[in-house]
């Protein structure tokens, strides 16, 4: 019965790299097939009507929550022009130095990173960022690799992401937090690095002699027309941040407390209604992918952890996992390629499965499951050439996604190299 769950599993990866279905609908279908090889009735207690589709579907409630309250905070910085002053004031302060202007972007992408993510974030730090870099010689590549890489400085922060493990993981939130302020140091040297290497290594390509995509011959913004945001309104990105990290208030309330200190601090009175509403449809509609596919993992998860699953695949999974600290990072270490284009160790896929897996049958602590799937997090983010917001920064900067992901995955690789290093000193 385990074999056949694992073919089910292999099955739902090709639906998903052929494009024959949308990954949440994989994922759905993959859940209550396992569910039904393994003889679970189909209603009652451990069935698949009320617990893997039932309680399995909101199961991560708690992170739908904490992602479209980002995305309201991140459409606020939009539109009242915060994230564009942020990148306005680093390339004036930058000139036309290359490396200095990018370090500047990697910074701005690296906050808004701990807002949202995804491409609104990409987006956020990338219309004004992308055509700044390469307008002071910033090779294409590099440009779109440097908003991702700052990203991904981000997420170790990102309280949406918090909320995410600490639900599929059944960790508490201190735990994620802990890890992720150890992951974050890897994440940074490695961006840093990204930067100055790669800003040095093709050396600067003049902007008159591109002819890049990156330029918008549209209309501006209205959030670039309305000007520069108050200075003090640019500390809305890190007021959830400081609330969760100094604080220790919860994650919703940090993330709320943000949205109204954006909001407060650039709307009239009498306008805050209108932005409030306005700002909050459209998160929707940057919440409502994620939030879909939150609640198809959440099916996945309830499927795999059922008793009968767990008894099947248990023997097949401790057969093939090493345990040996060393042996440990050499084998995950060298399979991050397999979270790439929604491959079957993307946590945002069928890999919170097989994360749901080692954990129920005992196979590694949860903590030591979080290390894998961060680290793991760090490359899909950054190198993924499926992941939308390498799709928009390779689009926009007017190159290919395997561009991108060709030059920056050495350095992802690396990120994801120290996370396990530190999982197996530590937890195993």
């Amino acid at each position: 019965m385990g074999i056949v769950i694992l073919l089910l599993m292999l099955a739902g990866v090709g639906l998903i790299l052929t494009r024959k279905l949308p990954t949440a609908f994989a994922l759905v279908l993959v859940g209550v097939a396992i569910a039904a090889v393994t003889g679970a009735p189909f209603t009652g207690k451990n069935s698949i009507v009320d617990t893997v589709l039932q309680e399995g579907s909101v199961m991560l409630a708690a992170t739908m929550l904490a992602v479209l309250m980002g995305s309201w905070l991140g459409k606020l910085l939009e539109e009242t022009g915060i994230a564009g002053t942020l990148v306005r004031k680093i390339v004036e302060f930058g000139g036309d130095r290359p490396t200095i202007v990018a370090l500047g972007v990697l910074a701005v992408s690296a906050l808004v990173g701990t807002v949202t993510g995804s491409a609104p974030a990409a987006m956020l730090a990338g219309i004004i960022g992308i055509p700044a870099m390469i307008a002071v010689g910033v090779p294409k590549v590099t440009a779109a690799g440097t908003i991702l890489m700052g990203i991904s400085v981000g997420v170790p922060f990102e309280l949406p992401i918090w909320q995410f493990f600490s639900t599929a993981l059944d960790l508490p939130i201190d735990t994620v937090k802990g890890f992720m302020l150890k992951l974050f140091p890897f994440a940074l040297v490695a961006a840093v690095a990204y930067v100055l290497i790669e800003t040095r290594r093709k050396g600067v390509e003049h902007a008159w002699s591109l002819t890049s995509a990156a330029e918008p011959k549209a209309k501006p913004k209205r959030s670039v027309r309305l000007g520069d945001a108050p200075w003090y309104a640019l500390l809305a990105p890190a007021v959830p941040l400081i609330l969760a990290l100094g604080f220790e208030l919860a994650i919703i309330p940090s993330l709320l407390a943000g949205v109204l200190f954006a909001l407060v601090t650039t709307t009239k009175p009498r306008e805050m209604n209108k932005r409030m509403l306005r700002t909050l449809y459209a998160a929707f509609e940057v919440a409502a992918p994620p939030i879909v596919l939150f609640v198809a993992i959440g099916i996945l998860l309830a499927a795999v952890k059922l008793p009968e699953s767990v008894s099947a695949l248990e023997p097949l999974v401790k057969a093939v996992t090493p345990h040996h600290p060393v042996v440990f990072v050499l084998v995950f270490t060298l399979l991050a390629p397999l979270c790439l284009y929604r491959g079957p160790l993307n946590v945002y896929g069928l890999g919170a499965g097989i994360a749901g897996v080692l954990i129920a049958a005992g196979i590694y602590p949860a903590v030591a499951v979080l290390g894998l799937t961060t680290s793991y997090n760090q490359v899909f983010g950054v190198a993924d050439p499926t992941s939308t917001q390498t799709v928009w920064a390779a689009q926009y900067s007017g190159v290919s996604p395997q561009q991108v992901m060709l030059r920056t995955m050495p350095y992802v690789w690396a990120v994801c190299l120290g996370g396990m290093c530190v999982t197996a000193a530590n937890h195993l």
